[in-house]
């Protein structure tokens, strides 16, 4: 009878601690969950609020429709934050880069980007883009970068994706661009690109040769002040690098989304035509290539990603 006694309430007390074990799995699972929720909502909420608080800036700025951006360095970090309005519905918006392959057509229409492939791993995406100098490059003469994509949230008035890249070209590391967007009135969205790296200190070096020499003339989109003329002195340097390659990134996600209603034949020429016209608009921070030189760089370049991707073996309806 002891004994029967004791095992019996070795047994209860076994099951108390079970359950105990069960609660306590439930109330962390529930608090993390609650935890992602509460964070994806306050990025949504500094979303909303920074476009309240920054909306006379999108009616009167310098790039002439609603766009500003924001940069700061600190330390080795050197970020920049671009907030404009596409005229399309929020919907469509996420239809379209909720695609992987669609960022490898946006992120091509950039100069130094001279393909870009994509595929599929377990749990997550894989983009390489091929890094090289503004002139025409074939692949293989071309630094690969390695970045993960990565939809952090789409829900029914916010998306977030992110795209990482542990090591970037001539010794970058941590590369991050950020897209957000959230819907507007209108059948609008509002949006944020955000682009940041770090570097080294031998790329800082040579960054400073390099700006106080053959990029002396190289500058962003900042205003630091104003010189005997009254004209706007730019910011120049790596932030002002920054600020330039965010920009066109910006420029690139909206030559794709308003090019998407050719037909499919048309839609690369229409992509490198739009792009180009918005970048020459800006002539002083984005002019790299006369305009028959950009189209027959990238026609080539974009006929050598696709012989890329048909290589990787991931093809897919991207559009």
């Amino acid at each position: 009878m002891e004994v029967s006694h004791v095992n019996k309430m070795h047994k209860i007390r076994n099951l108390l601690n079970f359950f105990i074990f069960i609660f306590s799995f439930v109330i962390l699972f529930s608090a993390g969950s609650a935890s992602a929720v509460e964070k994806f909502r306050q990025s949504e909420n500094v979303l909303l609020d920074t476009y309240h608080r920054n909306m006379a800036k999108f009616e009167r700025n310098s790039f002439g429709f609603p766009l500003f951006l924001e940069s700061f360095e600190r330390d080795d970090r050197v970020h920049v934050d671009v907030y404009g309005i596409f005229d399309q519905p929020f919907s469509r918006v996420v239809n379209v880069l909720n695609v992987p392959a669609n960022w490898c057509d946006i992120v091509s229409l950039h100069p130094n980007v001279k393909a870009c492939t994509y595929r599929e791993l377990p749990g997550i995406w894989q983009l390489t883009f091929y890094i090289g100098r503004k002139v025409y490059q074939p692949p293989e003469d071309t630094h690969q970068v390695i970045y993960h994509y990565r939809k952090v949230v789409q829900q029914q008035g916010y998306m977030d994706i992110n795209l990482n890249a542990d090591e970037g070209p001539f010794g970058t590391k941590n590369h991050r661009m950020r897209f957000e967007a959230l819907p507007l009135d209108g059948g609008r969205t509002f949006v944020h690109v955000r682009y940041e790296y770090s570097d080294s200190v031998a790329l800082r070096l040579a960054e400073n040769i390099y700006f106080a020499t053959l990029g002396l003339g190289k500058v962003g989109f900042t205003v630091t002040g104003i010189d005997r003329k009254g004209n706007p002195v730019y910011i120049g340097g790596p932030r002002g690098a920054i600020e330039r390659n965010a920009v066109r990134y910006y420029f690139a996600i909206q030559s794709f989304m308003d090019t998407l209603r050719y037909p499919e034949k048309s839609r690369f020429r229409m992509r490198i035509i739009q792009w180009y016209d918005l970048t020459i608009r800006y002539r002083k921070q984005l002019f790299d290539l006369d305009r028959k030189d950009y189209f027959a760089f990238k026609t080539m370049e974009h006929i050598n990603q696709v012989m890329l991707q048909r290589s990787v073996g991931t093809v897919v309806n991207a559009h």
